[in-house]
């Protein structure tokens, strides 16, 4: 579905990403691009969204060159990103913010919003509540419902757990595996073992290159990789 080939990307002079060369397969369930903080996970993520151009590299998107796509076209032909800023309309309600995520599917607009609901049955409690006023939690819950709400082929989440306690980064990790049954998803995260517990596969950047790449379990064992995160 994906294919990323030497990959790189730079904000003016300011080069973030270097050769980044990996894929993403209908085979997987949950991709993690893990890494610490300013590692370039975001920036990998807004270029295969369309929203920064990259230096050199190619990126293919469902079999499409991404240059030729807009942002727009991108979520239509199925990837969707759900950024870590969230990006909720907070003065709007629950179920508002849930219909902005139809506007590319509106026919089924109500059938996909019932799996959401049944996906986060929370959300449909609080559907005329604020969206300012939900717990860390929720609104997390609720960006990812709102992705949803285009029925992407690739859901791509970044750093999902930042600013929730534990205990709800592990609810909402146990939302995320129940989608990669049907959707796959490529999860950023800078809490390395979390995400390497989850995933199926994982690319390990660092200082804007991928310096491993293996079977999820396979990283969670290396010692380079436990020495310099997992302590």
């Amino acid at each position: 579905m994906i294919t990323v080939d030497e990959l790189s990307v730079a904000y003016g002079d300011l080069q973030v990403l270097w050769d980044i060369s990996m894929e993403v397969t209908e085979s997987d369930g949950i991709v993690a691009i893990v890494g610490s903080n300013g590692a370039g996970k975001t920036t990998l993520l807004k270029t295969l969204s369309g929203l920064i151009k990259p230096k050199s590299g190619s990126v293919t998107l469902f079999e499409e060159d991404i240059n030729t796509l807009s942002p727009e076209d991108i979520v239509r032909q199925g990837f969707v990103h759900v950024p870590e800023a969230r990006n909720l309309f907070t003065e709007m309600t629950v179920i508002e913010n849930i219909e902005m995520g139809a506007y590319t599917n509106r026919e089924e607009r109500q059938r996909i919003m019932d799996d959401v609901f049944e996906l986060f049955p929370v959300l449909q409690e609080r559907r005329k509540q604020q969206a300012g006023t939900l717990s860390g939690g929720e609104q997390q819950m609720l960006a990812i419902g709102r992705g949803l709400m285009a029925q992407p082929k690739v859901l791509a989440l970044d750093e999902l757990s930042v600013g929730l306690a534990p205990m709800l980064t592990r609810r909402v990790f146990e939302k995320v595996e129940a989608i990669s049954e049907e959707v796959t998803v490529i999860l950023t995260e800078q809490h390395v073992n979390e995400a390497l517990e989850l995933a199926d596969r994982a690319y390990l950047l660092e200082n804007g290159r991928i310096i491993a790449e293996d079977d999820a379990d396979a990283l969670l064992d290396d010692n380079r990789i436990i020495r310099t995160y997992l302590r």
